[in-house]
């Protein structure tokens, strides 16, 4: 790994990590990332980056700090939260988010400097537990009505698909998941509280 690499490169180090976190290398979780690749970078997706990932996988040292030091010198911060969107895609890829992957994903979410709600908002869209539509806006679930109605006012706006529209395809197809999961929580809730 040599430092400023093509962005592809330093996606495939970051996909090899989630990869080879829980000691299980699947098939679903390589053709995740072979189609989001392929989405994403078109014609610059080449062999040579599967043959890095193929590197990665065999073991090939991930030096995590400096690659994500050099993505986020390059990226707004919205970019590098739907970076962990498509990590954990990449773990969830099998059904199931592993602890081991989920703490390499916290991991390289915390060298990415991403947000702390963020990341816990992202999480909880696949890492689901009873709090889980309250963490997706960012809120206890002892919040108020009119808590939860801001708080999912201020998410709409801050995670709206707009905000990711000068990237790839894939990035927005991302963003427009996490919005429709910002809609389910938000639904959820109300149902569950009964008001409208």
């Amino acid at each position: 790994y040599k430092p400023s690499p093509d962005f592809a490169t330093m996606m495939v180090a970051l996909s090899a990590a989630v990869m080879r976190a829980d000691g299980k290398l699947l098939k679903s979780e390589l053709e995740f990332i072979k189609n989001f690749f392929s989405q994403q970078f078109g014609p610059n997706f080449t062999a040579a980056h599967l043959q890095t990932l193929k590197h990665f996988l065999d073991g090939g040292h991930i030096p995590l700090d400096q690659i994500c030091n050099d993505i986020r010198l390059r990226t707004q911060v919205e970019v590098r939260v739907q970076m962990i969107h498509y990590l954990f895609g990449i773990a969830k890829s099998d059904g199931h988010v592993a602890e081991a992957e989920l703490n390499v994903i916290r991991q390289i979410a915390n060298l990415l400097q991403v947000p702390a709600g963020d990341f816990e908002s992202v999480m909880n869209m696949f890492y689901r537990d009873v709090h889980s539509d309250y963490k997706v806006l960012g809120i206890e679930s002892t919040a108020t009505e009119e808590e939860i109605k801001k708080a999912y006012r201020q998410m709409a706006i801050k995670h709206h698909p707009d905000k990711v529209a000068q990237m790839g395809e894939e990035y927005q197809k991302g963003a427009k998941e996490k919005f429709q999961k910002i809609q389910e929580a938000y639904d959820n809730i109300k149902k569950a509280r009964g008001f409208v």
